[in-house]
């Protein structure tokens, strides 16, 4: 049943509500004031299916993470362009043609939410993030606008939920893959092992 709340309870003193103006974002190697816009993280679960006789039952699946949006300012100085170029460099040298090793181009975020004295009451720290797309916009000789840069951020995170522990490993069969200039798929290695024995540690 229903609880009501009490006259107290609905008083308007005790509701102070966030304001989405009242917010730092921390971006390794960008600084802070450029940025104009952003947004907290979204997150979907799927949903799978266990069949079973002539019903089923559902349970989540895999946690998505949506991307992470976003809006620098560009000014002439400090640049927010070359600052962002240098994070994108460290995914892909265009000169050299070399891509980056993703310890050199995953940086951690940072967003933190202010209450009205400047405290931060509410913190999401975005581990791994890197760059999916820049937009650094259109000129135009009959406008007049501020120069923004838009950036969509991957933020991918993994959490250990079962271990095995695998005694007594040797090496019965290795795979290296076949190579191709077509095919920009990762090189992978194919293994098979055998052990001696195996627990379930959670």
């Amino acid at each position: 049943m229903a609880e009501t709340l009490s006259v107290t309870d609905m008083l308007p003193n005790k509701f102070e509500p966030k304001r989405n103006y009242r917010w730092v974002l921390a971006i390794e190697g960008i600084d802070s004031f450029l940025a104009k816009t952003t947004k907290r993280p979204d997150f979907t679960l799927t949903d799978k299916k266990i069949d079973f006789i002539n019903s089923y039952r559902k349970i989540s699946g895999k946690l998505d993470m949506g991307d992470i949006s976003v809006q620098l300012h560009d000014p002439i100085a400090p640049s927010g362009a070359q600052q962002v170029m240098e994070w994108i460099r460290t995914h892909y040298e265009s000169v050299s043609g070399r891509a980056g090793y993703a310890d050199f181009y995953k940086r951690d975020i940072q967003l933190k939410l202010l209450d009205p004295i400047g405290t931060v009451v509410e913190l999401w720290d975005i581990k791994g993030a890197f760059i999916k797309s820049a937009n650094f916009g259109s000129l135009d000789y009959g406008g007049d606008e501020i120069m923004m840069i838009d950036l969509t951020l991957v933020d991918p995170v993994g959490t250990v939920i079962e271990l095995w522990d695998i005694k007594g490993c040797f090496l019965t069969n290795a795979g290296f893959g076949d190579v191709s200039y077509e095919d920009g798929a990762p090189m992978e290695i194919s293994l098979t092992l055998r052990f001696d024995n195996c627990v379930l540690q959670f």
